[in-house]
């Protein structure tokens, strides 16, 4: 038993290395003052320098910043309230089908999703551009809030519900005081989630982009096809400090909510 530990232990080291290895090769590069990454030659800023003095580059960021926080606003308020509408719904076929088509839309390929959004504003006549890429955001990021949110609901004691009715609170006053402070944990759970999904999809926004606006993930595509140079590094860098961060704070959020406030046991 020992011994399979150990080596289940190795081997997750060797996927982390695997994983990990290529981001931080990158990173490290991103310091060099050399114009390349094959030898490195001293350590330097420049580099990070050349990414916050292109005045292109900072709209696009600030684009992507601006749609991946409206994104994950609307798609997290939108999700809350499917999540509450599938779990409170009665018929169990309608809501196990719901379940199915949500879970459908998690795994389906970021390629057909962004193909159908951009035969669906081709169609409609929606202009490609900020519009387009903030729907589409928005569409991909409302599943993902509904599996945060949906398990907060199911663990929730429905006598809470009950007894908060019995006291002759409203709905509004329950889903307020009630049910909103009790899955708190899985709304900022699914906002962050939705978030780190904008800042890092590609495949869709790909699709669904237009002329004259861009987000980072494209960019660096773009600018990756003329050639790499160690600004794509820095760019890189900065967006897997983003998204570290990112990750942990959700992290703590689904720790803090595994004891939510108000239901330990006083002395």
């Amino acid at each position: 038993m020992e011994r399979t530990s150990k080596t289940a232990k190795l081997y997750l080291a060797l996927i982390f290395i695997i994983l990990y290895a290529p981001i931080l090769y990158l990173i490290f590069y991103s310091f060099n003052s050399g114009g390349s990454m094959s030898n490195f030659e001293s350590f330097t800023w420049e580099h990070y320098g050349a990414v916050f003095s292109d005045t292109r580059l900072i709209m696009i960021l600030i684009n992507t910043v601006i749609v991946a926080l409206l994104s994950a606003l609307l798609a997290t308020i939108i999700g809350v309230f499917g999540s509450l509408g599938i779990v409170y719904m009665r018929n169990k076929s309608i809501r196990n089908s719901l379940l199915s088509l949500n879970n459908v839309l998690i795994v389906s390929p970021d390629v057909v999703i962004g193909a159908s959004f951009l035969i669906l504003f081709t169609m409609i006549g929606v202009k490609l551009g900020f519009a387009s890429v903030l729907i589409s955001h928005i569409a991909f990021s409302i599943p993902i809030v509904v599996l945060m949110v949906l398990p907060k609901l199911q663990e929730m004691n429905s006598s809470l519900i009950d007894a908060a009715a019995d006291l002759g609170a409203t709905k509004g006053e329950i889903l307020r005081r009630v049910i909103i402070p009790f899955i708190k944990p899985g709304i900022f759970a699914g906002f962050f989630m939705a978030l780190t999904y904008s800042l890092d999809d590609f495949a869709v926004t790909f699709f669904v982009t237009g002329n004259g606006f861009s987000t980072l993930s494209v960019e660096i595509y773009s600018m990756a096809r003329a050639g790499i140079t160690l600004t794509i590094n820095a760019l890189s860098g900065i967006i897997f400090i983003v998204t570290l961060f990112l990750v942990v704070g959700y992290y703590f959020i689904s720790q803090r909510g595994k004891n939510p406030v108000g239901m330990g046991v006083r002395k």
